[in-house]
């Protein structure tokens, strides 16, 4: 029997808390065995370090890696990336919050192996009562890079895009081509990542929930949905990448209507109690895309919600803007509107190949 291709497996934690112990206890139970878990604690205080060594001494494919100083969420990633075996032929992240289930390293490498000009391999994700990722047309389980990224940029379809770190297995050699894997220090970087190294490659998509996407209030990616860092995060992405896969109309036509979102996004957030961090994170932003945050511009966009509001009451900028002026217990939840689908679309329920069924 030919013996099963290495994955390196790699948790970064900063906060870990009760669910880390899912976490690496889904990774022991892979049906897959050939695998080094690199666990790197980025100076957490919660115990986790002392958690990930307790496993480490009981199963010798883990390794345990200290990073004193904290540091942010994508450079904790990139860190663990360069720690992985150069005999590793893929990498897995599983974040300390979510879990993948049996046959989810499996199941990716299957397809991975069948098919090498696949350079990324997503799959189904379970997120509370939802299942993310639909858009994909069964049974095309392979689609060009250029196909994808353009899809993505072209927008459309909520339910279709790369996925989350969890949900994807990344070829090792990709991972080890640069320094830092995940390009810049956005939350939208495993992302930016995608279209940087999909040009020439393939996307390879597994019709099998294969992991659980869980979420606490201390997590970056929470704190940064809150803010929406992912808008202006996306609108560099079409700044950089859009060239490679869109025509120069198709580009202006998305940079456009991106702009005119994030703005709209800013107009809707006026009536919120937001901090003055909030206000100078977005302007900063919008300084640095050369579209600078002005009084009038926010205006224009404040007028359209209320256009759209008194048009379309049904449309779901229109709600968003209408509970602007309600009591919320959780300021900010209207930027979840405006995270990218690339990155956090929202789940649709529907009847789809569950975690341990088949396919071909």
């Amino acid at each position: 029997m030919l013996r099963e291709p290495l994955v390196s497996v790699v948790t970064p934690v900063r906060v870990g808390g009760a669910l880390l112990a899912d976490c690496i206890e889904s990774v022991l139970a892979q049906t897959h065995q050939n695998f080094e878990y690199l666990i790197l604690d980025n100076d957490s205080r919660d115990g986790s370090l002392d958690l990930a060594r307790k496993y480490a001494a009981r199963d010798n494919r883990i390794r345990v890696e200290r990073w004193n100083t904290a540091v942010g969420e994508i450079e904790r990633h990139n860190i663990a990336f360069r720690l992985i075996s150069s005999h590793a032929k893929y990498c897995k992240v599983v974040s300390p919050e979510d879990v993948i289930f049996r046959e989810c390293i499996a199941r990716m490498v299957q397809l991975a192996e069948a098919n090498p000009l696949v350079g990324i391999v997503g799959s189904y994700q379970l997120t509370g009562s939802g299942v993310r990722w639909q858009g994909f047309e069964y049974p095309m389980n392979v689609i060009f890079g250029e196909e994808i990224c353009r899809r993505v940029f072209l927008g459309g379809d909520p339910g279709f895009g790369f996925g989350t770190p969890t949900s994807m297995l990344y070829r090792a050699d990709l991972v080890r081509k640069t320094a830092d894997f995940y390009p810049g220090s956005s939350p939208h970087a495993d992302a930016s990542a995608c279209f940087r190294y999909l040009r020439g490659r393939a996307f390879g998509f597994v019709f099998q929930v294969l992991s659980q996407g869980r979420a606490h209030e201390r997590l970056e990616s929470v704190i940064s949905a809150e803010m929406n860092r992912f808008a202006p995060a996306y609108i560099k992405d079409l700044v950089e990448y859009g060239p490679l896969y869109l025509s120069q109309a198709e580009l202006r036509r998305r940079l456009g209507e991106e702009i005119h979102g994030y703005h709209r996004f800013l107009a809707a957030n006026l009536v919120q109690r937001r901090g003055r961090e909030f206000w100078d994170y977005h302007r900063a932003c919008l300084d640095e895309l050369g579209h600078p945050m002005t009084r009038l511009r926010l205006a224009r966009a404040a007028v359209t919600l209320l256009v759209r509001a008194s048009l379309n009451p049904g449309d779901a900028i229109a709600k968003s803007w209408t509970r602007m002026f309600a009591p919320s217990p959780r300021a900010g939840r209207v930027s979840l509107l405006f995270s990218r689908r690339c990155s956090s679309p929202s789940p649709r329920r529907a009847a789809i190949p569950r975690q341990g069924s088949t396919q071909s």
